[in-house]
């Protein structure tokens, strides 16, 4: 957990706000470090937590929450944290050995693999299974996040945490369809019961690509009320900075993001991130 972070979102894990939809992302840079952030802030604040983890495994989350003070294993035992191994999991699901629940969430790798197209008119072909509701197989990930939540009467607000999003997009996956299910997740997690969500996605270098990851980028940013984007120095690579994070607020209700500012930062071995005093400008 970062303390001046916690400090520039004006949140701590005794007062924080309910109901927002988180977007981390970056470009040329490694935002993972604000998912660790997130994931330790919310098991300190009590909450239920669901994480998606789809590019690393448990023991990698779990090393670095230890430098950051948060025991991961003991939370999943208490109930606390619900996480989705995609890594161990995939294996099963792609060889349909096994029913179990982190499988079934997993189907999107089974439509991937075993989808073959049929361009005939009686037949479906990959942009069949981009279905609106909420598309390629995501039915069961999202049934998976629901029922992960719904029972958290012995925790605080139920979070979602989704690292990273866009790998979807090298499975086959289109971008609607994942949008379609971060809207599904929104509406159940921040507005029906009252949690929050986090998503983390990574850009491509070329800003202005039409497709793919930006594609999804700009949909999030559409559907998230604030978000934070990391990129590399402009200037090259610098001992002192590791680079640069844009945070941008949109407070409930508006349609358009009132505030944005930039920081510099710095993160440490340890995982502790500094955001240099001096080097944000509100942009307005």
């Amino acid at each position: 957990m970062f303390v001046e972070l916690n400090s520039i979102l004006n949140s701590t894990p005794d007062n924080f706000k309910q109901g927002d939809f988180t977007l981390v992302s970056d470009r040329q840079a490694d935002a993972s470090f604000l998912v660790h952030h997130y994931l330790s802030f919310y098991l300190r604040a009590g909450c239920k937590v669901c994480f998606l983890g789809l590019v690393q495994s448990f023991s990698h989350y779990s090393v670095v929450a230890q430098r950051l003070g948060v025991n991961l294993s003991q939370a999943r035992e208490k109930g606390q944290l619900v996480f989705l191994e995609a890594l161990k999991e995939s294996v099963d699901t792609i060889l349909k050995e096994d029913s179990s629940q982190g499988t079934q969430a997993l189907s999107y790798l089974w439509y991937a693999l075993h989808t073959v197209p049929n361009y005939s008119n009686k037949g479906q072909t990959f942009k069949d299974f981009e279905c609106r509701s909420p598309g390629a197989g995501l039915e069961g990930l999202f049934r998976f996040v629901k029922s992960s939540l719904c029972q958290s009467e012995d925790h605080g607000p139920p979070v979602l945490i989704v690292d990273d999003l866009s790998v979807l997009l090298s499975l086959g996956v289109g971008a609607g369809a994942i949008l379609d299910f971060t809207l599904y997740c929104q509406a159940a997690v921040c507005s029906e019961l009252q949690g929050n969500v986090v998503i983390m996605v990574r850009c491509e270098q070329e800003e202005d690509d039409e497709e793919g990851s930006n594609l999804l980028h700009r949909g999030l940013l559409h559907q998230c009320s604030l978000a934070l984007h990391v990129e590399g120095l402009h200037t090259g690579y610098c001992r002192d900075i590791h680079g640069q994070m844009e945070v941008w607020w949109r407070p409930g209700g508006e349609t358009v993001y009132n505030q944005r500012r930039r920081f510099h930062f710095k993160v440490h071995d340890k995982g502790a991130s500094f955001f240099a005093p001096g080097t944000s400008r509100a942009v307005l």
